[in-house]
């Protein structure tokens, strides 16, 4: 399991990326990650060049890999505007992983964190510290709980699609291909986080509106293995099961597996992400649907809020909802 610390890379903006001076590795996937400079190193940049760190969940699962993609190319175009920092934890469930990156980032004094938090509410407390520390924080993906914000006394803005809108686009499409009273059954991400519970209920809104059954629905973390393993249950609890719905494509390609080993080939499977695994298998039939939330602009949006209110100090944060739309074989045919 790779440390936080290998899924840190910097890209050193204003200067030549290879002439940086930080060590290069290369993990399994042949990425290319690079520590921060250190402090007083000859590749610092000039204190008045701007700092914004993106903290993501695992750059291991391919959607957010693609909005650390997107914002680290926005970032190349714009080099005299700002440095950018990407960090990246092991899993989905690593919060402590994700904690320690921001007092990181904390440490280092950067001018603003765009974080897409992987618990709704764990990080508000560390946030709070970089918000007392004058950091401009910007939320992205997965919304914090508004009430610890209050609690915290902060307000922080959230860019991000209306995942429960999202979800019942995928649901109503999915509803189109069963009968009414048809069982299906859920993968939900993790419990304390917004946006998979906003896809829950997206999918929830879907499902009840036709007059389909839920028969089961359980938590699978996000993880494709832990989603393998939870359909094998569900489809031995529930062998009359005609679809899952899944909180994200990883989740899916799990329930994909385990369809596959229950030799249920007729089994409906939808996701949420549009990663390129889940087109291939849509294009193949194997899915039924998923849904594009644009995550190569994603994290771009977030850093364009960051650096607006950086650089405005009338600025107001506030929220931006950001697109979200239906993918079946018939839209990645077009």
């Amino acid at each position: 399991m790779y440390s936080p610390r290998q899924y840190l890379y910097a890209v050193c903006l204003g200067l030549v990326v290879c002439g940086c001076g930080a060590a290069d590795t290369t993990t399994d996937s042949g990425q290319i990650v690079q520590k921060s400079p250190e402090p007083g190193s000859s590749t610092e940049l000039p204190d008045k060049t701007i700092r914004v760190a993106l903290v993501m969940k695992s750059l291991a699962n391919e959607f957010f890999s693609t909005m650390a993609d997107g914002a680290t190319a926005y970032a190349q175009e714009h080099t005299e505007q700002f440095q950018l920092i990407v960090n990246g934890i092991p899993d989905e469930t690593d919060l402590s992983a994700q904690v320690s990156l921001v007092e990181q980032m904390i440490a280092q004094e950067v001018d603003a964190i765009v974080v897409a938090p992987a618990d709704s509410q764990a990080l508000v407390p560390v946030l709070k510290r970089a918000h007392d520390a004058g950091i401009v924080i910007v939320n992205i993906d997965n919304k914090l709980d508004a009430a610890a914000l209050e609690k915290a006394g902060m307000v922080v803005p959230f860019v991000g699609p209306d995942n429960r809108a999202g979800a019942k686009k995928v649901g109503d499409f999915l509803a189109s291909t069963l009968k009414k009273g048809d069982p299906v059954a859920v993968l939900e991400g993790v419990a304390t986080s917004w946006n998979g519970q906003q896809r829950k209920l997206g999918f929830e809104d879907a499902m009840n509106s036709a007059g389909m059954i839920i028969v089961d629905s359980q938590s699978a973390s996000w993880e494709m293995s832990i989603a393998n393993q939870t359909t094998a249950g569900i489809l031995t609890a529930h062998p009359e099961v005609k679809a899952i719905l899944c909180c994200n494509d990883s989740m899916a390609l799990g329930a994909l597996s385990a369809a596959k080993s229950a030799d249920r080939t007729d089994l409906a499977i939808v996701g949420f992400d549009n990663i390129s695994a889940v087109q291939q298998a849509i294009i193949e039939g194997r899915i039924l649907a998923t849904a594009d939330q644009h995550g190569d602009q994603l994290a771009v949006f977030g850093v364009k809020l960051a650096l607006e209110i950086l650089n405005d100090a009338q600025a107001v944060p506030h929220d931006q909802e950001t697109p979200v739309d239906l993918v079946t074989a018939e839209t990645l045919s077009e």
